[in-house]
């Protein structure tokens, strides 16, 4: 019989299984009285690309490539660089005077404005994609042209919305990155849209992004939210999201119904 001992297993960690269902940090190790370094740094390399997301400016032509063959227009906020867009969020609000020159009005039901918001990326991503599919549900709307609104928030739709004549618009725009997602995408939607708009007028989806809610449930989603405004003409604390999780349907006329309760909104960038 061999006097060596036999190698002593490596203990089981319970955590494991429950870190595997989430990207929130959950059941950190510890050295002592401290975190492990792998942990540490794995922290410091989130908080680092969090800050990235919210100062890496967009990228437009790659953005006009996506969006082909639509033809974006391209507008700026009040905002004229991104210090004043951080520290000044009324300016992102409104469009600057020179952009409002370049929006034409006429007879549309819904025109989709791409912001960059707080994460850049996040729209470069997830925008394109999103517009394609919901263009592709609603072949018989009368969609205008996408507008890209740099240094942008959610209530420059607004503004872009009057200059337009659109009767609602769909903002897409980057989500205040996190600590797990720093490229995460928002929907806000807003029928009837003027300057000065409150948010209870507003329905929002929200996490859309490859480890949250992907293309094809937040185009559904989306797409039930517009067909449903359209028919009771209004969206917010009048409209709740009650989309089945499925792909979009081809363009029907939705049936209205009688809704009592707001969508849960995030807070807008």
């Amino acid at each position: 019989m061999s006097d060596i001992p036999e190698k002593a297993s490596k203990p089981t960690d319970p955590w494991q299984r429950l870190r595997d269902l989430t990207r929130a940090r959950i059941g950190l190790g510890r050295t002592g009285n401290t975190q492990t370094t792998r942990d540490v740094l794995s922290f410091q390399a989130a908080h680092a690309m969090a800050r990235d997301a919210v100062h890496k400016p967009l990228d437009l032509d790659g953005l006009r490539r996506a969006l082909a063959p639509a033809t974006p227009l391209i507008v700026s906020s009040a905002a004229s660089d991104r210090t004043a867009y951080l520290s000044r969020p009324d300016l992102g609000r409104r469009l600057a005077p020179e952009s409002r020159a370049l929006l034409h009005h006429g007879d549309w039901d819904l025109v989709f404005v791409l912001a960059d918001g707080l994460s850049a990326e996040a729209v470069a991503r997830q925008g394109p994609a999103l517009f394609h599919a919901c263009c592709q549900a609603l072949p018989t709307w009368r969609i205008a042209p996408p507008v890209v609104a740099l240094q942008g928030r959610v209530a420059i739709g607004d503004d872009i919305a009057e200059a337009l004549g659109a009767r609602m618009v769909a903002v897409l725009i980057g989500e205040r990155p996190g600590l797990s997602v720093p490229e995460s995408m928002g929907v806000y939607l807003t029928y009837d849209p003027v300057p000065g708009c409150p948010d209870s007028r507003r329905n929002c989806l929200s996490n859309i992004h490859p480890h949250g809610l992907g293309i094809d449930e937040a185009c559904a989603k989306l797409v039930w939210l517009m067909r449903e405004a359209q028919a009771l003409k209004l969206t917010g604390i009048g409209l709740k999201e009650r989309a089945p999780d499925l792909a979009p349907p081809n363009d029907q006329t939705a049936q209205p119904r009688a809704i009592t309760s707001p969508l849960c909104e995030k807070d807008a960038p």
